[in-house]
């Protein structure tokens, strides 16, 4: 097999061409926020002909809505006749509902309403807090669990912190992604799409551990003379049931994906990007952090912003 640890340059910088498409746009643009953040009404209605986004933005703007964003999906083997509308809030029974609800069946036609949900600015905000908190706490919570599991090696913490750089590998894959989806589809990330990142990261780290694990039992018996070459024997045991699983977790989510339900597409969406990317930083980003911090890479690298001297890095992984 291919020596994958000798090439840990190659795939440092395709991570990077990955992630910083996706980082600017993160800077520039942000994220889109559905109502679950912002605060809104999410109004999906259903018709019996094929609708087009202006007919019912126009109808929406003379409501007072010039503000909505429109998403059109197909439903009882009719295609684009569901227009899933996303509003500032809009209450029930309210006299702009019941005004904008007149000027949508005598402009377009009879509907349907299928779902009216209204979250208000604070519980939007409430979320939004919460969710970051749940990332922060779960990050935290991996460190110390692999920093537990891997304390009979000589740097625990070290394990535990290249398995946060892949995971943070992962989730910027994810964000980025969906920022530029977000600026030219208007695709949003809601509360499901916190429960997707969660799912991610913890994909990721297990994916991890199984590597960190090998090479950590290798270490132990000197399967190799060199650490670099510990790791890439263990690589070689661990990469085809790594990709293996993943392709069988690849395969259900594009078929959710393809055939499921519009209302789950960016959820299953993110789930299917952070499994690819988490299955790609546990070989080729988190076992080689090892080998470079080994070899006195890292170290030399950041030595060179202090303007220290180069120098060779303690052996990382315990041996």
């Amino acid at each position: 097999m291919e020596h994958l640890a000798s090439r840990r340059k190659t795939w440092y910088l395709l991570s990077l061409a990955v992630i910083l498409p996706g980082v600017i746009s993160l800077i520039l643009f942000g994220l889109r926020l559905g109502i679950d953040f912002t605060g809104g009404t999410l109004w999906e209605l259903e018709f019996q002909k094929p609708v087009t986004t202006e007919e019912v933005k126009t109808v929406l703007a003379r409501g007072g809505y010039s503000d909505s964003v429109v998403q059109l999906s197909s439903q009882d083997g009719l295609k684009d006749n569901v227009a899933i509308i996303r509003i500032k809030e809009l209450r029930e029974s309210s006299p702009e509902k019941t005004a904008i609800e007149t000027d949508v069946n005598s402009s377009i036609g009879p509907f349907i309403q299928l779902q009216l949900s209204t979250v208000g600015s604070s519980v939007g905000n409430s979320i939004r807090n919460r969710a970051i908190i749940a990332v922060g706490i779960a990050s935290v919570g991996i460190l110390a669990y692999i920093g537990y599991a891997f304390r009979n090696t000589q740097n625990p913490v070290l394990y535990g912190l290249c398995a946060l750089v892949a995971m943070a590998h992962d989730v910027l894959v994810v964000l980025g992604i969906f920022s530029i989806l977000g600026r030219i589809a208007d695709v949003e990330v809601d509360a499901l799409f916190v429960t997707a990142l969660l799912t991610v990261i913890g994909f990721s780290v297990h994916d991890t551990i199984v590597v960190f694990d090998r090479i950590r039992e290798n270490l132990a018996r000197k399967a190799a003379p060199t650490f670099e070459e510990v790791v890439n024997y263990s690589l070689a045991q661990t990469i085809v049931r790594s990709v293996n699983t993943s392709l069988t977790v690849t395969f259900t989510l594009l078929a959710l994906y393809l055939f499921g339900g519009s209302s789950t597409k960016e959820f299953v969406l993110a789930l299917l990007i952070g499994v690819v990317s988490g299955t790609y930083s546990s070989i080729f980003n988190a076992s080689q952090l090892l080998v470079s911090w080994e070899n006195g890479e890292i170290q030399s690298f950041f030595g060179r912003f202090r303007g220290g001297p180069k120098r060779r890095g303690a052996m990382a992984a315990g041996r």
